[in-house]
Parts: C-alpha cells; structure tokens; sequence
C-alpha cells in the first residue's frame, strides 16, 4: 500500500479549502495568498497521483477521494485542539511527582517545609532522595532529580540557584564540656579539640576548615563520620565535638542532650539554596516548590514542631 505524502500545511489548507469549497476564502481565513493556497492542493494531488477537487463552472466539488480526505483533516485537526488543551490543562494542574535531591544536613528541616507544602498541594507526589554532596553532584550530571537543596551549589555544573533560608553552623559539644560555660571562646583553644567530621569534601566541613584556617590554624578530624545523625550521636557520647548546622540539633540543645559552645566567628552564616540544572524544564510541581520555599517561613514552621 503506498503511503500518503501530506504535510500539516496541506492537511490546514485542504480542510479550509473543503470547508468553504474556496481557494479565495480559504487563503483569507489563513492569512495566506489564494495562489499559495491552490499550489498547496495541487502538490497534495500530484504528489499522491489522485484527483481531491474538480472544478465545474466556477464551483469546486470534492471527488469521493476528496471526502475522505476531508473527513480525516477535520478529524486530526479536532484531534490537534484537543491534544493542545490537554496539554495545557496538565501544565496548570500541579499533581504528579517530585523528584528531590538533598543533602544529609537538611533533612532535617525539610520534611517539615515539604509537609506545608503538601498540605497546599495534596496531589503532589514527593519522592526525596538523601545523598552526601559528592554524590549528589554526580546524579544531578544524570539528569536524576527535578531539584536539589544543597549549601554549596557545585561552580563545575551549568546550575540556577536561589537562596531560601540561613543556615548557621554552630559548634556542638558534650553538654559537660569544661568549655560550655565560657564566653567568646578563641579559635585557639579549639585547635587541639577531637573533631568530629564528615568526610573530605562536605560543605559543613569546608566551611570549618575555611573559618580556622582564616586565623591560620588547620584542624584535623579526630573521627570521620558519615551522616550528620552519626556526628550528633557522636557529640552526645562525649567523642568530641563538631561544627554542625543548628537547626539539626536544635531539639538536643533545647533539652540538654548537648550544648552550643559560643565561639568566637560563630555561628557561619551560610545560605540553603534550591538548585536545578541550567536547561531543565521544570514540570508544575517542580515550579509550584520552588515558589513555594520562596515565601514560607521556615523558622516558623520549625518552631512549630519543637514541641518534643
């Protein structure tokens, strides 16, 4: 069976043309020149070997073919419309899934944003995914997730960001340290201090290293753990102390589990940012969270839920 050769052109103007059985009306309604029009048909005829619209008198009629022809170009171009709508309609509609990379430290705020944000948008489908920061950077190169919450955004990827929230890193210790009680506590008496990290490469431990290394000192981790949950654990065991983001020990500090030590050049006011990658076309969910983290407060939210 030999195919038919027909553009989307020709399908719009063969349709206009069998509507109003007029090369001239057909070429108004389509803002196109009535001698295009008649090529177009014409192409449409030779190009298939067989005969659409016959001429008598000065009136055009649809041969048998024609017909068909006719009922099938109204039919795709019905079809077109509502694809279109369809189409439209699903961009406005925020349901569906979201696709969340973020990193160990804020996992512990965001299921509280993400909660207010689902109480707003029920048919949301969230999906999170909590990876270190080396990791999280090779994913996102795969294309794997919508958007990433990180506090360092990697400058080697094509990347859009925004800052949402402060993140304050702290130093967390043992709530019997014999330092708890001090005020204004210089760097120097830390130096010698059991640190307890992440691994090389964190934005928490960088952030630490680039604070101690501004007065010249260079610390090395007494232990490498590999959650913030280890760290935590960690300091309330008497290990050693840590820089940690305080929102993740907020509830610890509250009941006496560990202490804030005040430091000199602490807290590190840092930023969370939302991220995604350069070119990726966020789908309404994607977009609906991003707007959202732009207007929710989230200390508020956090006050909210310490009722532990």
């Amino acid at each position: 069976m030999q195919n038919l050769h027909i553009t989307a052109q020709q399908i719009r103007i063969f349709e206009a043309v069998s509507r109003h059985l007029s090369y001239t009306k057909a070429a108004e309604e389509l803002n196109l020149s009535q001698p295009a029009v008649s090529v177009q048909v014409k192409r449409l005829e030779e190009n298939n070997e067989i005969k659409l619209i016959e001429v008598i008198g000065k009136k055009l009629y649809l041969t048998s073919a024609g017909e068909h022809m006719f009922k099938t170009c109204t039919t795709i171009l019905e079809e077109l419309k509502t694809l279109n709508t369809n189409i439209k309609t699903d961009q406005n509609k925020i349901e569906g899934e979201l696709k969340l990379a973020v990193v160990t430290p804020a996992k512990f705020f965001i299921p509280y944003v993400l909660k207010a944000f689902l109480n707003k948008y029920p048919d949301v489908i969230p999906s999170i995914t909590v990876v270190n920061r080396r990791r999280i950077i090779d994913e996102l190169k795969q294309n794997q997730y919508h958007l990433s919450i990180m506090g360092r955004v990697p400058p080697e990827l094509k990347m859009e960001a925004f800052p949402f929230f402060k993140n304050e890193l702290i130093v967390a210790a043992p709530p019997n340290h014999p330092l708890a009680k001090h005020k204004q506590i210089p760097l120097s008496d830390l130096v010698n201090e059991n640190f307890l990290m992440r691994e090389a490469g964190s934005g928490i431990r960088i952030a630490t290293e680039e604070r101690f290394a501004e007065e010249g000192y260079a610390i090395q981790p007494y232990m490498e753990l590999g959650s913030t949950e280890a760290i935590k654990q960690g300091v309330m065991a008497g290990l050693g102390i840590s820089v940690i983001a305080r929102h993740a020990v907020r509830i610890e500090a509250k009941y006496g589990h560990l202490t804030v030590l005040d430091v000199q050049g602490f807290p590190l006011s840092r930023d969370w940012y939302i991220a995604k990658m350069q070119d990726k076309v966020l789908m309404p969910p994607a977009v609906a969270f991003l707007e959202f983290l732009k207007s929710v407060d989230i200390n508020k939210l956090l006050a909210m839920s310490d009722t532990r």
